[in-house]
This record gives structure tokens, sequence and C-alpha cells, in this order.
């Protein structure tokens, strides 16, 4: 989604100061609860390690990081120091902890609490910026669009979470793909035309900023899992060099990101002409690769954890190879996007990791992952160098 141009005609929006926004204590606050959430996935692939598995945790994945989406456009624009700005958000923050709590048992019992707490967040939300944008402002009319698209996939999503099991799949998807459909349409709707995205205006300091943090929730909740399984052990000396490859393989993760992308992005954005068009692309869409990876390489962490020595089954293997792969491929594509290049030393370093597959059969889970981390390491000190050689 977009934001059109600042006017700042409403005491709820954020003031323009000429200095750069940061994020604010009750944002990262608000984080909390999707750390909360990103566990809870993790933990549904990790006991749900099938296809079947793995389609439902990605669908879910898309239905939370769309609630968190959401909100952190809507905080590029209002101020959360407003005290009625920072009622919504704690109701936004309660309807998504009620969500993830619900993420188990989303497709079984607790499918009508899922789809109520999410579109209550939805609407309400997004009836708060009709209601706290004064009708003079440009703004006023891109968040009537947003609430009916809103309304019309709150429907679906209602009625699939109260709908026959059979049903309810089918509502779903098409409430998503409603909800995925709409930015790119520009929340055309009968009678109020359609948003440009040449209208749209972020503050690219505070924006960057929050994706930033979501990745370090992630990588969070990966520290928090391995660390959790290996308490739960008694650990030897197989195990605790697993929990080391683990942590090893998050901080090149991290590095990966924050060593050089994460800052480089940000200039990208507040230089660009069309800086809603290429936030809508890169952030809002291409960030969700390397968010299911970081999930992906939790769960796997916690299998080498757990089995160090054992030989990976064909599903463990892909979670093992996958999650790294597809982190780097979300890199790839974001990279792509920003600047219109691609760094070929992150695809050889994907292919390898993939080829490790070959060994899959003589080698073990944590002699894999080991791997794993050393191609990543190798890549991340590799970038770090050339870097330093060229400032």
């Amino acid at each position: 989604m977009g934001m059109v141009r600042r006017v700042s005609s409403s005491r709820h929006f954020r003031q323009k100061t000429g200095e750069e926004q940061r994020a604010t204590w009750l944002e990262l606050f608000f984080d909390l609860v999707f750390v909360f959430a990103v566990t809870q996935l993790s933990h549904l692939l990790l006991h749900h390690l099938t296809l079947h598995g793995a389609l439902q945790t990605l669908f879910l994945l898309l239905v939370v990081w769309w609630a968190w989406i959401y909100t952190t456009w809507m905080t590029n624009w209002f101020d959360p120091e407003s005290v009625l700005v920072r009622l919504v958000l704690l109701v936004v923050m309660a309807s998504s902890l009620l969500m993830a709590v619900a993420i188990p048992e989303t497709f079984g019992r607790l499918a009508p609490l899922f789809a109520c707490s999410y579109v209550l967040l939805q609407v309400v939300r997004n009836a708060f910026n009709v209601y706290a944008t004064p009708r003079g402002n440009p703004f006023y009319i891109v968040f009537r669009r947003i609430l009916a698209w809103s309304v019309v996939s709150g429907v679906l999503w209602l009625a699939g979470g109260f709908a026959p099991s059979g049903v309810r799949t089918w509502l779903w998807i098409a409430a998503l793909a409603v909800d995925y459909v709409a930015p790119f349409v520009g929340y055309w709707t009968p009678r109020l035309g359609r948003s440009g995205t040449s209208e749209w205006e972020i503050e690219a300091a505070h924006f960057a900023e929050r994706f930033q943090l979501f990745i370090i929730i992630a990588l969070g909740e990966s520290i928090v899992v391995t660390g959790a399984t290996a308490s739960s052990l008694v650990l030897d000396f197989a195990n605790g060099t697993a929990l080391m490859v683990a942590f090893g393989t998050s901080a090149a993760l991290w590095w990966l990101y924050f060593d050089e992308v994460g800052w480089r992005a940000q200039r990208t954005l507040s230089r660009s002409d069309d800086s809603g068009r290429l936030a809508r692309d890169a952030y809002t869409y291409l960030h969700i690769p390397i968010v299911a990876g970081i999930i992906v390489v939790a769960v796997g962490d916690e299998l080498v954890i757990a089995h160090p020595g054992a030989s990976p089954s064909g599903a463990e293997l892909a979670v093992i190879l996958g999650g790294p792969a597809l982190y780097l491929v979300g890199h790839t594509l974001f990279r792509l996007r920003m600047i219109h290049n691609v760094s070929r030393k992150r695809v050889v370093a994907t292919v390898a990791i993939l080829a490790l597959a070959l060994l899959g059969g003589t080698l073990t889970s944590l002699a894999l992952a080991a791997c794993v981390f050393a191609i990543l390491a190798v890549l991340a000190g590799d970038e770090t160098r050339r870097r330093l050689a060229g400032s």
C-alpha cells in the first residue's frame, strides 16, 4: 500500500520538522505481539512438516504480515504520541494477540477467533484513518478506498471463519487475494476512483527502520527457539556444537542484511522520485521471502539441535537448506527492485546451499547445517571486505 502527500492538517498526524522520523516506544511495544506470532508460525511448521503444513504456514504468515504492514504504513503517517492514535494501536495490538493465539488451530476450532480478530484490527484501524483525516485533506479519499476494500475482504474472512472447513479454504484464499491485490490496483473503488503511486509519499527513514526492526524480531525468534530447544536437552558436544552453528547462522543472516543492505536501501528509498511505489514493491511485498526464510531457518535449527547426528529426512533436508536459500532469494529480489542489480555472489551462494541436497544422504544434520553456515559466513565476510576496501 502507499501514502499520499503529507498534509499536516490533523492533530493526529505526524508533524514535519525537517528531521528524520524514528520509531516510537509504542511501535516497539506493538511489535512484541508479532514476536509471539512469528514463534507460533515456526512451531506450526515444525509440528506439521509436510507440504500441506508448509502451505498453511505460508498462508498464515501472509495474513500476519498484512496485519503488521498496514499498521506500519499507518504510523508512518499518524503520530503514535496522539492519545487517540495510541488507543487505536492498542486495540489493534490486542486483536493481533488474539489472532496469534489462534494460529495453531486457525484451520480448526479457532477459525472464528482468527477471522474475527483479523477483521476487527483491519477495519478498526482503517475506519479510524478515515475519521481522523479532515475531508479537505487529499488523504481522506484514499483512506475511504482502503476502508472499502478491507470491508469487502472482511466479509469473506468472516464467512470463511464460520463456514465448513472445505468452503473455508476457498473463501479465505479469495479474502487474502483481495487484500494483496488492493494496493496494485490503487484501491480502485466505484465512484471514488483509484490512487496513483505518484501521489504517495512516505518518511523513508522511519519506514525502513520499521522493516529493519521486524527483521530483528524474526531473528530474535530464531534465537529464542534454538535456546529453548537446547535448554530442554542434556547438552553434549554434538548438540552444543549444533547450538553454536545455529547461532552463527542467525548472526550471518543479521550481518547480510544490516551490514549493507539495510542502510543502502533506506538511502535509495529516500532519493526515489516514486517512493510510494518503491516502498510498496520492495518492502511491502519483497520482504515476505526474507521473513519467511528466517522462520524456516529457525525450524531447521531446532531440528538440528534436537538430532544433530541423524541423517535428515526429505522434509528436514528441505527445511535446513530451503530456509537460508529462501532468505537469499528474498535479498536478491529486494536488491533487483531497489537498484535494478543482482549480486552474483549471493546467487552463487544460494545455488551452493541448494547443491548440498546432493549430499543429503551422506551427511548428518549437523554437518549440513555447518556447511550452510560456512557458505553464509564466507559470503558475509567477502561482502564486508569489499565494502571496507571501497570506502
